[in-house]
């Protein structure tokens, strides 16, 4: 079974700065891409940021400059540096991985969410 496992979260001010963490447990080959998505009250879940294994990125026009996404591949950790936080941040964040459980059996995993909140 495989995890993914976010941390980080939490109550912040605007133009403050969070981290998110997201930590991979579990029968692992191997991480291909790995992204992270957030939810905000009433709106559809949405795209923030994309790494692959090979440190290739891509982000929301939303947060590009203030997000950086990274990733440590000998941890299986994911990271989401996220500085000049706005209300519209306000959301659920969710990280996603496609990882190998051994050659040639795929799944996709989603962590449960952490809540970060950014005040006015």
């Amino acid at each position: 079974q495989v995890q993914l496992v976010e941390s980080g979260g939490g109550l912040v001010q605007a133009g403050g700065s969070l981290r998110l963490s997201c930590a991979a447990s579990g029968s692992i080959f191997s991480i291909n891409a790995m992204g992270w998505y957030r939810q905000a009250p009433g709106k559809r879940r949405e795209l923030v940021a994309t790494i692959t294994r090979g440190g290739s990125t891509n982000y929301a026009d939303s947060v590009k400059g203030r997000f950086t996404i990274s990733r440590d591949n000998a941890k299986n950790t994911m990271y989401l540096q996220m500085n000049s936080l706005k209300p519209e941040d306000t959301a659920v964040y969710y990280c996603n991985a496609g990882l190998l459980v051994r050659p040639g059996l795929p799944v996709d995993v989603w962590g449960q969410g952490t809540q970060v909140t950014v005040s006015s």
